[in-house]
């Protein structure tokens, strides 16, 4: 497993009953959690909270806070020592704005790209399905061009908005309110390519014209028309799932099966977790898969 293990300003303080507890920065957060399945006890941390939100039994839910700013913000530092800021604020459906298990990728790509960048190489990257740029931001600090993909234009101005508190707003970003397959096959036609390809896509989702996603259904053809925008001397490709039934071995096998005909390298797949601080033990919250360009 991929752990994000090197957050200073967000920990999993303890799980219980379908619930994890967080500290986000200075702020205590309870949400829900499906892969939390044991019922532990619960110590006195879990009535110092500051924002909670509750899962209807009719689907959805709804926060209850204690004092919680509407927003704030938190910081992550690269391996190549860039630090990084992300504002966040609570939303429908749970989220807060970032996924802080994605720290396990910045943390694999930054380097890539920022020794790529060194030895003299303009390096582009393509980020799919991008939500509020975490990956993006990673990326441009890294020293990359970025197009940045979403079909949420709300997404797309909180990515911006991260990018610019993280002294990236002169950084090399296309921004790009769109739907991803239709994109990648107009980049096809247009004859553009990139050196490296990040993709998070939704288990379901609906694009920009009421366009319908679903990963199960839509991902193998995605990820052939993607391998088709591949630079003759790629850096790597990642693939992100949040979606119950395609573990790490249906991530590897998709990779292999796409790649391999097309360029030489490795793919490597892991479920992606959270340590959590009570127990010492790790929460899973998705997998990846990598594929890494062999050296030459």
């Amino acid at each position: 497993m991929w752990i994000a293990n090197n957050w200073k300003d967000y920990e999993v303080l303890d799980t219980s009953s379908g619930e994890k507890l967080e500290r986000w920065g200075s702020y205590r957060l309870v949400r829900p959690d499906p892969q939390v399945i044991w019922h532990t006890d619960r110590d006195t941390d879990w009535k110092r909270i500051d924002g909670h939100y509750h899962r209807s039994s009719q689907g959805g839910g709804r926060w209850e806070f204690f004092g919680l700013p509407k927003e704030w913000v938190i910081s992550y530092t690269l391996p190549t020592g860039t630090l990084l800021h992300f504002g966040l604020k609570p939303f429908s459906f749970k989220h807060t704005g970032l996924f802080p298990e994605q720290a396990s990728n910045w943390d694999w790509f930054s380097p890539i790209i920022k020794n790529a960048v060194a030895s003299g190489r303009t390096v582009k990257v393509l980020n799919l399905f991008a939500y509020t740029g975490g990956a993006t931001v990673s990326a441009a600090a890294a020293g990359a061009e970025v197009t940045h993909v979403d079909a949420s234009k709300g997404m797309v101005t909180w990515a911006k908005e991260n990018a610019v508190i993280s002294g990236l707003e002169n950084a090399k970003i296309r921004w790009l309110v769109d739907d991803c397959t239709k994109f990648v096959q107009r980049e096809i036609r247009r004859g553009n390519h990139y050196d490296a390809i990040i993709m998070d896509p939704p288990s379901y989702g609906r694009g920009p014209k009421g366009e319908i996603w679903k990963m199960e259904d839509n991902i193998y053809e995605l990820l052939g028309l993607c391998a088709q925008l591949l630079s003759d001397a790629p850096l790597f490709f990642l693939l992100n799932s949040y979606t119950t039934g395609l573990q790490p071995a249906v991530l590897s096998y998709l990779l292999h099966t796409v790649l391999d005909p097309l360029h030489k390298g490795s793919v490597e797949a892991q479920e992606i977790g959270l340590p959590v601080t009570k127990t010492g033990l790790v929460l899973p919250e998705g997998a990846s898969g990598r594929w890494c360009a062999s050296t030459r």
